[in-house]
């Protein structure tokens, strides 16, 4: 169903916040969308943020027509991309928002599926793998059709950062934080390539870098966000080109390789909840995980995570999803 609905392009935020609109606000330069409808618990705000968005219009790429809407807009949707949620607040841990994002993302998706919706949808509040898990069982979707944005920033950003290092284009970094999109993510360092060659024979034959100061690169990659929330107040800029590159993927089928928080098959010995894993995205969502050879430490460093994510749903939401076990 979903690939069929790709041709009427039309795209559903939920959420008006700072990620949300940042994510339309990228949407101005971007062809071929024919709708964007913006859905809000506060309708003057959507009302306000469409007025706003279209007064762009007239200066951008973008011949999509934006308007204020709400989940009776959902049946012939594409994709809905869902931010609504609280934000992280200076010194607070994503695992921190859990239970009152929980509800809320519940609420959004239970809406979603009274109206029929039958597309893709696209999670973004934090803590990411945990809301992606709600939506899918809120919204009655395919496991493959519901997935996050996972670690697809934390990525982004570490690759800028290790090309900076090498003196090399970041598009010949490819390299992938995994894990939970929080404190328990890490690099899979000997899945990481310059170019065609493997990192760290990279690095052996260079010698003028060294995987300590890489890993310092990625701790540092990994906090940025405390950073900006430190700074001033939230991060969204970021988050909000992030998705704005998913859902191309999607509407265009890319079939793009992302660590986007992926529902787990054993793919790494893990099943039955979602986290961030290098995955196909294509316009029938998660298309398929790719399964790196993980060394015993990089092993125990997914299990952590995952388990990590794992304790926190049945530990603080089984209540909350008692009704769709």
């Amino acid at each position: 169903m979903a690939q069929e609905k790709i041709s009427k392009r039309k795209i559903m935020l939920i959420g008006c916040g700072f990620v949300g609109m940042s994510f339309a606000y990228s949407l101005l330069n971007e062809r071929g969308i024919d709708e964007l409808v913006l859905v809000d618990v506060n309708a003057d705000k959507a009302k306000g943020e469409e007025m706003d968005l279209a007064d762009a219009l007239v200066y951008s790429e973008s011949k999509m027509k934006i308007r204020a809407g709400d989940y009776t807009d959902a049946k012939d949707t594409n994709i809905v991309v869902l931010t609504a949620g609280i934000a992280q607040k200076p010194g607070q841990t994503r695992l921190e928002l859990v239970k009152i994002n929980a509800g809320i993302t519940k609420n959004c998706c239970e809406q979603l599926k009274a109206n029929g919706f039958d597309g893709i949808l696209i999670v973004a509040g934090n803590p990411v793998d945990i809301m992606t898990y709600v939506a899918y069982k809120a919204s009655g979707l395919e496991k493959n059709h519901v997935f996050g944005s996972g670690d697809v920033l934390d990525t982004a950003r570490l690759r800028v950062e290790i090309a900076h290092r090498l003196n090399v284009t970041p598009s010949n970094i490819h390299a992938y934080i995994m894990g939970e999109h929080g404190d328990s993510s890490f690099v899979s360092w000997a899945n990481t390539y310059v170019g065609a060659k493997n990192l760290l024979e990279y690095l052996d034959e260079k010698q003028n870098v060294s995987l300590g100061e890489l890993q310092e690169l990625y701790l540092n990659v990994r906090d940025k966000a405390y950073k900006i929330i430190e700074l001033k107040r939230a991060t969204y800029y970021g988050i909000g080109v992030a998705l704005k590159r998913i859902v191309t993927c999607v509407l265009n089928n890319e079939r793009a390789i992302m660590p986007v928080s992926s529902f787990q098959n054993g793919e790494y010995g893990k099943y039955g909840y979602y986290i961030g894993t290098p995955s196909i995205v294509g316009s029938n969502g998660v298309e398929e995980i790719i399964s790196l050879p993980l060394t015993y430490q990089d092993q125990d460093m997914f299990d952590h995570s995952f388990d990590t994510l794992a304790k926190t749903i049945e530990e603080e939401l089984s209540d909350l999803l008692a009704e769709y076990n």
